[in-house]
């Protein structure tokens, strides 16, 4: 039925299979096509995407579907589609030759490499007409003086290969709370009081941003008490003001507008405005995972009810379009639907009133169906503006009234959305997004007591062990499929597996969290710097080796593995991984203090090493009952152990009582005197 067909047909990545039809002549990235370039002496175009990418549809439908365009690119070059979610390594390497060519980089990525691979030219999107002048002017080059393409592929590959360069700091470790004071000084100069978020657009919503805000505006129970401790100031009291009022706008602005999907729940990848407004219509699961774990952590430091509503419906999206029937996650839906971006999502007045009738008033002036909401082609993005106290005292009804008018609308429009051509779904599942997903489950069990949540999170990590582990602890990056596993695969599933053996205290989990630490410090580590490198030592090796250092719209690995080392290292009283930790830690301390939305993963660990750290351990047969006492308190510098029977883990080992359930609450390898009753063990945290 297809005019043409090429070896993408072969593929299972929706991405690949979006390209498969198409008049160019596209190969995979894998051994054979990179040894045709070789044997041709082509030079290659990688070009990288994922299958949610709008800006890639568009340059497909410009450039790879014209068959003029695809004679050139056949003739000249060996073509490589590549799916920058399958392959983040390939991604990464092209990525950072791209932004060192342009100054700027992101997805469609295109990028040309002489046949052994290295890099001479390349760029995002590029129209019909560009894009054919760059395919004369290269392949003429390559063909006419090809010393010139070589030489400034020499210089480039060793750009790529000093980029990113860590920088082992020799300084004696001295982890400060002036480090973060003047990281956070640096950082508010860039943020918009007024909307919320970064003082830019586009915005993205950039999670462990907020999460670290969110905690350092209190990082202990008693540091609001404190005027100094013995690593440094702490923020005071109207810096504190200051921030948590920044931290709340932002989640505020970011679950009242367009990016939050009102009807069905779910944040998109980001807004192409300063208001939240517009997003880019594309829901990535990376994103929602945070999110919830984000909007889980606010609530239980504020009891704002609309960051529990933001979680459930966020969940509820995830349940409905994003699980497989076996418990995975899949990776993405699309921007586009019938070709055009956001048709899914928004509405026309008309159509509004006539779905519901007499509840069109409350729910325009709830969702801004007005000029605020208006969008282009007379559509319009529902977004909030108001409270519901405020909405519901202007319409003169109650609140419990505006919220039950306002949920059966949404129920009516979900189901009317749902008739329509849904966006197409990207169903890979990978392992580190699930260790995401499956770690926000956690999170939002432990604060809102939801048995649905852990069993989902349960069920997931059953997946990931079922469908991704090769053998002897090596992980596939994709389930079901060989492709090795990177460090985010490791780094986000023993999180999760801490955190699920920190709510559940089922002790296969830390076991198995160990076992991956080990494997990754085998596979992975440098020893002189002591960073990770995010490709193993048992992967075919590119250009370049590279290590993930900075905190973007996801955790930097290493920033991830630290953070667990340090958590390791307590579970299991394991010195080693402490000193990997700070060393780690201490490499990056520069850019905390000058960069800190770029690095505050980083900075959540460094307030471990600067306020109090706490080791909560229960034990006896009300664990549970205790653990979900202490889930009513928001505290965020401490791990928690625990057992209803005897156990070998150090920090529960010789300490069952019969006929007792006792809490040990230690810091500094000293324990307080044990408690029967929570309220008395938490009164040790704010000593």
């Amino acid at each position: 039925m297809h005019k043409h067909t090429n070896s993408l047909i072969l593929e299972t990545s929706p991405y690949l299979l979006q390209h498969a039809h198409n008049p160019v002549n596209w190969y995979p990235w894998n051994d054979e096509t990179l040894e045709k370039a070789k044997q041709e002496n082509k030079l290659m175009l990688i070009s990288i995407g994922y299958s949610a990418c709008h800006w890639c549809h568009v340059m497909e439908h410009e450039c790879f579907e014209d068959e003029q365009v695809a004679q050139l690119m056949n003739d000249h070059f060996i073509c490589i589609k590549v799916d920058r979610e399958e392959r983040p390594d390939v991604d990464q390497v092209y990525m950072l030759a791209v932004q060192l060519m342009t100054g700027r980089g992101g997805w469609p990525l295109n990028c040309f490499a002489l046949p052994d691979g290295r890099p001479i030219y390349g760029g995002t999107y590029f129209p019909k007409g560009q894009w054919m002048n760059i395919l004369l002017n290269l392949s003429d080059v390559y063909a006419n003086d090809k010393e010139k393409a070589i030489d400034y592929a020499v210089q480039l590959t060793e750009g790529v290969r000093l980029a990113e360069l860590v920088k082992i700091n020799e300084e004696e470790k001295e982890f400060t709370n002036e480090t973060l004071q003047k990281s956070y000084d640096n950082w508010k100069e860039r943020f918009d009081n007024i909307e919320g978020g970064p003082d830019k657009a586009p915005k993205f919503p950039l999670p462990n941003n907020y999460q670290f805000l969110l905690r350092y505006e209190h990082p202990s129970l008693h540091a609001h008490e404190l005027a100094q401790t013995a690593t440094g100031s702490l923020p005071s009291e109207g810096e504190r003001d200051v921030l948590r009022n920044h931290v709340n706008l932002t989640l505020t602005k970011m679950a009242y507008g367009g990016i939050y999907d009102q009807v069905g729940g779910g944040f998109s990848r980001y807004s192409v405005d300063h208001y939240w407004k517009v997003p880019h219509f594309e829901k990535m699961l990376y994103d929602n995972a945070q999110l919830v774990t984000l909007y889980s952590e606010a609530y239980q430091a504020t009891r704002n009810p609309l960051y529990k509503q933001v979680v459930y419906e966020t969940l509820s999206f995830i349940g409905r379009e994003l699980t497989s029937p076996e418990g995975g996650f899949y990776s993405a839906l699309d921007a586009d639907s019938e070709g055009v971006e956001g048709k899914y999502y928004v509405w026309q007045k008309e159509e509004l009133q006539s779905i519901l009738k007499d509840k069109f008033p409350v729910f325009a002036d709830y969702f801004n169906v007005n000029e605020k909401g208006l969008w282009e082609h007379d559509n319009y993005i529902l977004l909030r503006n108001d409270s519901d106290e405020a909405i519901a005292k202007k319409h003169t009804i109650t609140v419990e009234n505006l919220q039950s008018i306002i949920s059966k609308a949404k129920q009516e429009l979900l189901l009317i959305r749902e008739k329509r051509i849904r966006p197409g779904l990207d169903n890979k599942i990978l392992t580190s997004w699930n260790a995401l997903m499956a770690k926000a489950y956690i999170d939002a069990y432990n604060v809102f007591d939801e048995q649905r949540f852990l069993d989902a999170a349960i069920k997931n990590v059953d997946f990931i062990f079922t469908n991704s582990l090769i053998e002897d602890n090596q992980l596939s990056h994709l389930a079901g499929k060989t492709i090795n596993g990177f460090l985010e695969d490791y780094s986000f599933l023993i999180e999760a597996l801490i955190a699920l053996y920190e709510t559940t205290f089922d002790e296969r989990h830390l076991q198995k969290a160990n076992e991956l630490m080990d494997y990754c410090i085998r596979h992975f580590k440098d020893k002189e710097s002591g960073m990770f490198y995010f490709t193993s030592d048992e992967d075919k090796s590119l250009i370049s080796r590279k290590m993930e250092l900075s905190d973007n719209v996801i955790p930097a690995s290493n920033s991830s593995i630290a953070k667990s080392l340090f958590r390791l290292a307590h579970h299991f009283e394991n010195e080693e991984y402490l000193m990997m930790s700070k060393k780690m830690l201490n490499n990056v301390l520069p850019e905390i203090e000058s960069y800190g939305a770029g690095y505050s993963n980083w900075a959540m660990l460094m307030l471990h090493l600067t306020q109090p750290f706490y080791e909560v351990a229960i034990v006896g047969k009300s664990v549970h009952e205790i653990r979900k006492e202490f889930n009513q308190h928001y505290l965020s510098n401490l791990i928690f152990a625990g057992s209803k029977t005897d156990s070998s883990l150090p920090l529960i080992k010789n300490r069952m009582v019969t006929d007792k359930t006792l809490i040990y609450v230690c810091t500094n390898k000293t324990c307080s005197q044990p408690e029967e009753k929570t309220e008395a063990a938490i009164k040790h945290l704010s000593s």
